[in-house]
């Protein structure tokens, strides 16, 4: 576990450098993941289904905030459904409106789970929402949820049946849009998906609350559970016929992506949990003290290994000769000056040369240094 906590530090050091990066490289994927899934599914206007297109689009949603992306994308649906039919562009616009008025109501911080939610049911992991909206949200992202679960089943519905529309005057448009309102809200299967969400969510969201030991874990293992209880019963006692190996996989996504939001939102101790007891004049106040985990990032120790350094070679002969009188050397008259008493010649020459190696030595050391 340390390792996974010191990899979490390494990264969390990576993001603080360039955060700002980060943001609009994220958001810049966001925003293209979402284009391309629309055109992919309700691309039915061929010039606004183009990759530029998406890409130009994404682009400057980049650089605006979030919710720019929840406007684009549905600007890019409505230009879909006229494609389509006149009759599905106004059903289509009516619900939006009244879904722009819930979301910026109750919701108006939550385009990221608007966004996430139809890109989770188009990669078949769904059951993810619920599950990282219990752990890191507040209740109103359900409603962003809810939104993001109604503009799926809404392409849903026009993908499968856009080759049988066809705009024959007004009581023709009528008749689509009388169908498509009825096919959309009387969706057995996305009534159990909403059904199971706001079960997940609030049972997730209740008990990682609680002050119980490891209630980040219980939280994810109970909620992925009580999904799976609802979508069998709705699959069995409504007669929907849902995938599950769609539902296995997603379960198994909840899973990974709730422990990853734990060790980098709730990382704690429980091993040193401390139960506290306080008093004032009018109140007692129990407390369990729970302290964070974190683990000192290890520092790479670099060692620097000097060049590699030649050896000099002095001539001890030359030595002798450069110490002249000072040394015992031959003297202004020529002639050698007779040692001290008790010390011979030869070393009191080696002594002399054992000096001039050591002060040349040191002088190269100061030098290097330097």
């Amino acid at each position: 576990m340390d390792s996974i906590y010191v990899l979490r530090g390494r990264i969390e050091e990576l993001y603080a450098r360039n955060s700002k990066v980060y943001d609009k490289a994220i958001q810049f994927i966001l925003a293209v993941s979402t284009f391309i899934l629309i055109n992919r599914n309700v691309g039915f206007m061929k010039m606004a289904a183009s990759p530029v297109a998406a890409i130009a689009l994404a682009v400057i949603c980049t650089f605006l905030p979030l919710g720019a992306t929840v406007v684009a994308a549905t600007a890019l649906i409505l230009l879909h459904m006229y494609s389509v039919s006149l009759g599905i562009l106004g059903v289509t616009a009516v619900l939006f409106l009244v879904m722009y008025i819930f979301y910026l109501r109750l919701a108006p911080k939550m385009a990221l789970v608007v966004v996430l939610t139809p890109l989770a049911f188009f990669l078949h992991i769904p059951y993810v929402i619920p599950v990282a909206c219990g752990l890191a949200a507040a209740p109103g992202s359900m409603v962003a949820a809810i939104c993001g679960t109604l503009v799926y089943y809404m392409m849903d519905y026009v993908k499968k049946a856009a080759a049988n529309l066809d705009d024959s005057g007004v009581k023709g448009m009528l008749t689509q849009a009388t169908d498509y309102l009825g096919k959309v809200f009387q969706n057995k299967e996305m009534w159990v998906m909403l059904g199971a969400f706001l079960i997940c969510f609030f049972i997730v969201y209740a008990i990682h609350r609680a002050s119980m030991d490891h209630a980040w874990k219980i939280a994810i293992v109970v909620g992925i559970i009580a999904n799976l209880v609802v979508v069998v019963a709705g699959d069995i006692v409504l007669g929907v016929h849902t995938s599950y190996g769609m539902l296995v996989g997603g379960s198994v996504a909840s899973l990974v992506i709730g422990l990853i939001l734990e060790v980098f939102y709730f990382s704690v101790d429980y091993s040193r949990s401390e139960k506290l007891q306080f008093e004032d004049d009018e109140y007692y106040y129990y407390v369990k003290a729970v302290p964070k985990l974190s683990v000192a990032t290890p520092e790479k120790m670099v060692k620097r290994i000097n060049e590699r350094q030649e050896t000099e070679i002095i001539d001890t002969e030359s030595v002798r000769k450069k110490s002249g009188t000072a040394s015992g050397g031959v003297g202004k008259n020529g002639k050698r000056p007779m040692p001290k008493k008790g010390q011979s010649v030869k070393k009191h020459d080696m002594k002399e040369v054992d000096k001039m190696l050591l002060t040349q030595s040191l002088r190269k050391d100061l030098n290097m240094r330097k």
